[in-house]
């Protein structure tokens, strides 16, 4: 399978907003309310990746996939959002299309690559887990469910 990863630009927001909504969609439909996927729920993807996109700080690191002109994953990684000082894997998507074809593994090590980390993956996500463990991750004991989709759990794990 022929890609390029590369860093998001500006002109990709509407794009890599699609992108992290059909992402979504594929991994957690089974989890989420039927009525989750609003207007509104990608009108919050497009301002998290313009935010995103726009972030000077060197610590944060973004990497997109592309095959035949079109956007297939995303990859985001920094700082801790736990307060710890390790180095956090915030998300890795890429469209069921493209499993399997070595883009998800590429780029995760774009953005993590053999360092130490810490992630939270869904509870009922065994595809993603499956992935993280043969990448040395292993679960920490913690988790956490987010208060706008509380039937959602996450579990630490910690490389």
């Amino acid at each position: 399978m022929d890609f390029t990863l590369r860093a998001p630009e500006p002109k990709d927001i509407e794009a890599l907003a699609q992108l992290h909504t059909q992402c979504w969609k594929q991994s957690y439909a089974h989890l989420l309310p039927a009525d989750y996927f609003t207007a509104q729920r990608l009108e919050s993807r497009r301002l998290l990746w313009g935010r995103l996109i726009g972030d000077e700080n060197p610590k944060l690191r973004r990497v997109v996939a592309e095959e035949k002109g079109e956007l297939v994953g995303l990859a985001l990684a920094g700082p801790s959002l736990d307060g710890e000082c390790q180095l956090q894997l915030y998300s890795l998507y890429l469209l069921a299309q493209s499993h399997g074809t070595g883009i998800g593994q590429a780029l995760f090590d774009a953005v993590l690559g053999a360092e130490p980390g810490m992630l939270w993956v869904a509870r009922d996500n065994p595809r993603a887990t499956a992935f993280y463990l043969r990448n040395g991750f292993a679960f920490d004991g913690a988790e956490k469910a987010d208060p706008e989709v509380p039937q959602m759990i996450e579990l630490r794990m910690l490389r």
